[in-house]
């Protein structure tokens, strides 16, 4: 095995409560890379956003599964947050900026955005009855003071 790759996957109930659990977790596992804490910070609200769409969105009033695997390989850390609820209609309106499918519980509709913002990449695949999975992509490392790019592999200084 590569000496920087690893992996990991957690699965719980698709209940809130457990939305802070997933980023702690992610948070946790991320560490290794010695990342800033706005890296830290980004991660965290990225998966706070997807749990909490497969929490509302995916099962609406019912109990599921949520599961998340992450992975680094070198510098990128790599979230999947996978539901299998009812699904996304349509993805390309779904990450429409303040969209949102349940306005009576106002929410801003911003979910995708965010992720979008905070990771380098993101992919959305999803069907109908069948549950959604958020693949997040980000490179730790990457900025150092002022926003200039850090060489690879070289470390923070703390």
């Amino acid at each position: 095995m590569e000496q920087n790759k690893n992996q990991m996957m957690v699965e719980f109930d698709s209940i809130s409560k457990n939305e802070s659990f997933a980023r702690v977790v992610v948070a946790a596992f991320t560490a290794r890379l010695n990342p800033t804490l706005e890296e830290i910070a980004d991660i965290k609200t990225a998966v706070s956003e997807a749990v909490t769409n497969s929490v509302i969105h995916g099962y609406e009033d019912g109990t599921g599964r949520i599961r998340i695997y992450t992975s680094i390989s070198g510098n990128w850390v790599t979230v999947v947050v996978k539901d299998y609820g009812k699904g996304i209609e349509d993805i390309e309106k779904a990450m429409e900026p303040m969209y949102t499918s349940k306005p009576e519980l106002e929410r801003s509709g911003m979910g995708f955005a965010f992720m979008e913002a905070f990771m380098d990449e993101l992919h959305v695949d999803s069907a109908v009855g069948r549950g959604t999975v958020v693949t997040m992509r980000k490179r730790i490392g990457q900025k150092e003071n002022g926003g200039e790019l850090r060489p690879e592999g070289e470390k923070e200084n703390r």
